[in-house]
C-alpha cells in the first residue's frame, strides 16, 4: 500500500455514502444485500471509515453518484461536489415542464440574494 493510501483518511467519504443512501431512503440493511455484505460491514465503512473493497468502492459511489475527487484530491480543485452530481441525477429524472418550475425556483432564490437598491 502507498504512503498516501497509508495516510487517507476514508470517513468523510464513509459518510458522504450514509447520507446518500439516506436521501434515497435506502436501508443500511437494503444496501448490504445487493453486494452481498453484512449491514455491519457497511455501517463500519459508513460511520467509521473503514475502507471497502475496490469492487464496493466502485459500487458504491457509482450507484450515489459521489465524486470521489473532492476527497482523494481535497487540495485540487473540482468540477462537480457530490451534491451536485446528485442533483445532476435527479435532474435527469425531470421532464422539461418539471425543470422549468426548478430553474424559476433558482432564479428566484438568486433574486433574493441580490442586494436591494
Amino acid at each position: 500500500m502507498s504512503e498516501a493510501a497509508k495516510n487517507f483518511d476514508f470517513l468523510e467519504l464513509g459518510q458522504a455514502i450514509m447520507k446518500a443512501r439516506a436521501q434515497q431512503r435506502i436501508t443500511r440493511e437494503e444496501l448490504a444485500e445487493e453486494p452481498g455484505i453484512s449491514a455491519r460491514h457497511l455501517q463500519s465503512i459508513e460511520k467509521k471509515g473503514q475502507f471497502p473493497n475496490f469492487q464496493l468502492f466502485i459500487q458504491l459511489v457509482t450507484m450515489f453518484h459521489i465524486s470521489v475527487d473532492q476527497y482523494i484530491h481535497s487540495d485540487s480543485p473540482i468540477e462537480k461536489s457530490t451534491l451536485r452530481r446528485q442533483l445532476d441525477a435527479l435532474f435527469d429524472t425531470f421532464d422539461d415542464s418539471e425543470l422549468i418550475i426548478i430553474a424559476g425556483t433558482a432564479e428566484g432564490i438568486c433574486k433574493a440574494k441580490e442586494p436591494e437598491e
